[in-house]
């Protein structure tokens, strides 16, 4: 139960292949490819070809004892050869071809689902898994084994990239091309690749996604655990010609992409190019840890080029400190000042090389360094090549190179590329290689973020705002007025302009005498969205005399332009102080596949102009919301300049916090304009807004219209301690990743052994990073906190913090029951943690409706299955080893 439900796919001992072997003339085509493919190397396991009309009854079949079938059959025989696999015990099914209709392929997924069978196919091109010398495809040779994964949708594009891996010593760990129609999704492959060994990095080309929060989740573990890089086809779309705020329009799906692969840890490129720049970085085993690169180069022209394109795309260029350089001038020619980089002058030799690669290894504030080669008369390309091979396995950050030129440089090239050493050929591309991998870096700090649902601010009145809400889809509407949208707002707290309506002139005249000159008229209707486009605003109206002008005015004008408009009258709202305010704009798309998103920008009337708007999904927490911020373009003009103050960033935040507390809360929510929301030294406004809606499922109320789940709150409990004290239970996150160390760590060997069935000492990084940041939608780790209080020598209290014990259960495929894990510190065994840990964490696999949770315990483990037994556990043994007892209990 330990080992990944897709094991059996991935990493097969037996292998089924239903394609006759011996006649070729009754193969098709793929077929004929497929047996070439599997029998050209020598596979670990064992492999049996299979003729189902002629192979025997099916108990002889049965005597295959296979983990995988492989089957490249017509799809009418392959679902008769799938039903076979079935019968026999595959767990896992591989159908090999192109063409297969829907219809056939949903009956193979009835046949695999019956059958418990995980199906990758039909109309997939097959897998490579290079070590275990397994080629069940037909997209070309078996590929070099190496740490890469490449994960694709597209068989001709894996067929492209295999043949460029095999010229420039690229290696892979698995491949694994989808096509349309597959069980077996992108989802679960990034799954199992997130805890593959043999997977260091993964590549993906994908066109589509089917399930957003299961995508999502995948990802998010596969990017926590190492670096993901994702090229998507189909970036641009027709914009929603009916939207109906400007949140409709300027947000497209392919930005909300972006946000995702942000907000998940992943790297996105743009282009084929990028993509293999992108493979050769990762190839290389770089882990990337900043955007600090350094140039070294024997040219100044090629310096400058790859100086302005770290600038252009957001880098920064690293330079050597003064000690440093100073250091290097015995050793090289004076350094030329050509901004920050660093020339080692037309002079330079292999050995000037080495001691600038060397000086720049050592600096901590350079993260990368690219060296930049121009041919030269008297210097030998190869032999500065082999000074990069021989020094990159002493540094411990990223080493690209940039070869230009072309015949002189053929040799010096293939030694970079035989030393894995990533070389592009042009100063540009280089730079651009090494941008997207430090892009990972960058968003590893995004992914750690899992905010719950609601901030630690003033709580906000939510049946008030599903009560509004309710109140208007009642009326068949799905536009709220401006009234309606502010007081929403309130509803949450995000200060708004007052705002009153008027249903003639004179109330007009009233109104704004009352609320003071300046004001602004704004026509009401549920039936316009964007009023300036009809001259429904007017701003600055000085005096009672011209507020009934402008009534009057506009009411007529509006009804001539829209005479079917349903026009309830004009608001009245004093105008805000905004001489020293910026104009800016927050809103919210509900996006498909991913649900909503936030948008931030650039306000007022020329937001479709200025197209500047920055987004993230939610929730967010304040370091989302400021570095949403920071992504927009307006965020250089919250500053102090040219005589106005800097705005409270912190009110503009706050607003962020709370539209995000907004959108989970309120699955209705379908589009929001807030625009123009006016910020200043003094805190932040919303002067208008506009929100449309529509019913939500019931099951939104459980955040499922969100593509990443909040961190679930509502689970911390505080408990008393048997023998006095207490401790906390709540939920895991990624910051209990040192204490969940710790905790391995101070358990005894048998502890550790009795968990993990390993004699480890501690857990390694990538399995820590697994076990802390989650998704709490598949699976619940429940940690049991202690907080120990003593006063020390000088009168002061000391606390520790410790996790002294976690329960965790992870859903299976089958969607219905999990497996679960307890670990508890030694010195707090028999104080009531593992029952209350048990208890509590099916608690909340019972509120996910799981229908049962099981375990594997050793059977020399009696304390733990002492355990099960009080909690009503049924035990009993477990077929496939004798050495476990399998424990189970109905939720």
């Amino acid at each position: 139960m330990d080992k990944h439900y897709l094991t059996p796919l991935f990493q097969p001992d037996n292998v089924a292949v239903f394609a006759s072997r011996d006649a070729p003339e009754q193969q098709t085509a793929q077929a004929r490819v497929l047996v070439e493919a599997l029998t050209t190397q020598r596979f670990t396991g064992r492999l049996v070809f299979l003729d189902i009309q002629v192979s025997g009854t099916l108990a002889d079949l049965a005597q295959t004892r296979a983990d995988l079938a492989i089957i490249a059959l017509p799809p009418a025989e392959a679902v008769q050869a799938l039903e076979v696999a079935g019968r026999i015990k595959c767990k896992a099914a591989l159908v090999i071809g192109s063409g297969t209709p829907t219809d056939l392929a949903k009956d193979m997924h009835r046949v695999a689902k019956r059958h418990g069978m995980q199906l990758l196919g039909p109309n997939s091109l097959g897998l490579q898994r290079p070590r275990a010398g397994l080629n069940a495809s037909t997209v070309g040779p078996l590929a070099t084994p190496g740490p890469l994964a490449l994960v694709s949708q597209s068989g001709a594009l894996t067929a492209s990239i295999l043949d460029w891996a095999s010229q420039n010593a690229v290696g892979f760990s698995t491949v694994v091309s989808l096509g349309p129609n597959t069980a077996v999704d992108i989802a679960q492959v990034l799954d199992f690749l997130a805890n593959d060994p043999q997977t260091h990095s993964i590549v993906v080309y994908m066109e589509g996604i089917a399930n957003a929060r299961r995508f999502m989740s995948a990802l998010r573990a596969a990017a926590n655990a190492k670096p993901v890089v994702v090229l998507k086809a189909g970036r641009r779309k027709a914009g929603n010609v009916a939207a109906q705020t400007h949140s409709g329009t300027i947000v497209g799906s392919d930005d909300v992409f972006d946000a995702a692969l942000r907000r998940a840890g992943a790297v996105r490129v743009r282009s084929f190019v990028q993509l293999f720049s992108a493979a050769k970085c990762l190839a290389s085993r770089y882990r990337p840890v900043g955007k600090r690169l350094a140039i070294i180069t024997n040219g100044g022209g090629p310096g400058v080029l790859a100086a302005d394109w770290i600038s252009e795309i957001g880098l920064d260029l690293g330079v050597l400190s003064a000690e440093s350089a100073a250091r290097l001038q015995p050793e090289l020619p004076p350094l030329a000042s050509l901004v920050d980089l660093m020339d080692l002058s037309e002079e330079a030799s292999p050995a000037h090389y080495r001691a600038a690669i060397e000086a720049a290894g050592q600096e901590r504030s350079i993260d990368g360094i690219l060296v930049v080669h121009s041919p030269k008369v008297g210097v030998d390309a190869t032999e500065v090549a082999n000074v990069l091979a021989e020094t990159k396995s002493r540094l411990g950050k990223p080493l690209l190179s940039c070869w230009m030129g072309d015949a002189s440089v053929t040799d010096a090239r293939s030694a970079l590329v035989a030393a894995a050493i990533p070389s592009f050929r042009t100063p540009e591309a280089a730079v651009g290689a090494f941008g997207n991998i430090a892009s990972f870096y960058q968003n590893q700090q995004l992914l750690q973020q899992t905010p719950p649902p609601l901030s630690a601010l003033a709580k906000p009145d939510i049946e008030g705002a599903r009560l509004l809400i309710e109140n208007v889809l009642t009326e068949r509407r799905k536009v709220l007025t401006e009234m309606e949208s502010k007081a929403l707002l309130s509803a949450f707290h995000i200060p708004v302009t007052q705002t009153l309506l008027a249903r003639n002139a004179t109330e007009a005249m009233m109104i704004a005498t009352q609320l003071g000159f300046p004001v602004a008229l704004k026509i009401d209707s549920p039936d316009i969205s964007h009023k300036s486009d009809v001259n429904g605003v007017a701003l600055n109206v000085m005096n009672a005399t011209a507020v009934r002008d402008v009534y009057q005015t506009m009411i007529q004008g509006v009804s001539r332009l829209l005479p079917q408009a349903r026009i309830n009258g004009v608001t009245i709202q004093k105008m805000a102080n905004s001489r020293r305010g910026r104009e800016l704009y927050i809103g919210l798309k509900a996006d498909e596949p991913f649900g909503p998103v936030i948008a931030f920008g650039a306000g007022g009337t020329m937001i479709e102009l200025f197209n500047d708007q920055a987004m993230e999904l939610p929730p967010l927490n304040q370091f989302l919301a400021r570095r949403l911020i920071e992504r927009s373009r307006v965020a250089e003009t919250l500053k102090a300049w040219r005589g106005a103050t800097a705005v409270d960033r912190e009110a503009l935040e706050h607003v962020l916090l709370r539209v995000s507390e907004m959108v989970c809360e309120l699955p209705q929510l379908r589009e929001m304009d807030i625009n123009p929301i006016i910020v200043d030294e003094s805190g932040a406004v919303a002067v208008d807004a506009r929100i449309v809606i529509e019913s939500a499922p019931a099951t939104a109320r459980n955040y499922a219209h969100l593509a990443i789940l909040p961190y679930p709150a509502r689970y911390e409990q505080i408990w008393p301690m048997r023998g006095g004290g207490e401790y906390t239970i709540r939920p895991i996150h990624p910051d209990d990743a040192q204490m969940l160390q710790d905790l391995v760590r101070s358990v005894s060997p048998q502890s550790r052994y009795f968990r993990f069935v390993s004699a480890l000492n501690e857990l390694p990084t990538s399995m820590l990073a697994r076990l802390t940041l989650i998704d709490y939608d598949r699976e619940m780790a429940l940690v049991a906190v202690h907080r120990d209080r003593q006063v020390g020598s000088d009168g002061a209290i000391q606390e520790t913090v410790r996790i002294v014990g976690v329960s965790r259960y992870i859903t299976n495929p089958d969607q219905s029951t999990c497996e679960f894990s307890l670990l508890v510190a030694d010195d707090f065994n028999g104080k009531g943690l593992g029952s209350r840990l048990m208890l509590s964490i099916m608690e909340e696999a019972r509120d996910k409706g799981l229908a049962q949770i099981e375990g594997l315990v050793l059977a020399n483990n009696p304390s733990m299955l002492k355990l099960m037994r009080g909690l009503g556990f049924d035990i009993r043994p477990f077929p496939e080893d004798p050495d476990f007892k399998l424990v189970t209990h109905a939720l």
